[in-house]
């Protein structure tokens, strides 16, 4: 009996600290920042992404122009492609998010890269971010680091 309830409360208590790690949504004008996560850096000197969702709720296409961090000394959206079976990283510009639709930057596709990290980003670590849009304006959004091999917030490791 003894172990039972030892094992409810272990999993009690891994259900809160998952809940209390994960990012909350972030809502600004018409748009939501969901799922922010980064995966933790090697050191400063090798860069790493932050991913989430953009969804746009409103009538009216909005940009996303720039990303700051105190994190790093460069922030930028990044997009991955297979071209001539090699893969390829490079800049991608501003983000459009059309009205009723939905930016996803994820592994594999568009992420922020952050460059110049100021210190090694660290699992169980919050940065802040701030996305700077055409229309919304600036959203501040505090995003998670797990771990180096992470897929994403459900399967973090």
């Amino acid at each position: 009996m003894f172990r039972i309830k030892q094992t409810a409360l272990f999993v009690f208590i891994a259900v809160i600290a998952v809940l209390l790690t994960s990012a909350a949504d972030v809502y600004a004008s018409d748009l939501v920042v969901e799922k922010p996560w980064a995966r933790a850096s090697i050191g400063v000197s090798r860069p790493t992404a932050v991913y989430l969702t953009i969804r746009n709720g409103g009538a009216v296409t909005d940009v996303l122009t720039m990303v700051t961090t105190p994190a790093a000394g460069m922030a930028e959206v990044h997009k991955s492609e297979v071209k001539d079976g090699l893969a390829r990283m490079s800049p991608a510009g501003n983000v459009e998010v059309s009205a009723g639709t939905t930016a996803i930057l994820e592994p594999g596709g568009l992420h922020i890269m952050l460059m110049e990290l100021k210190n090694p980003l660290k699992k169980g670590e919050t940065i802040s971010m701030t996305l700077h849009f055409e229309n919304a304006g600036p959203v501040d959004v505090a995003v998670p680091v797990y771990g180096i091999a992470a897929s994403g917030p459900k399967f973090s490791d």
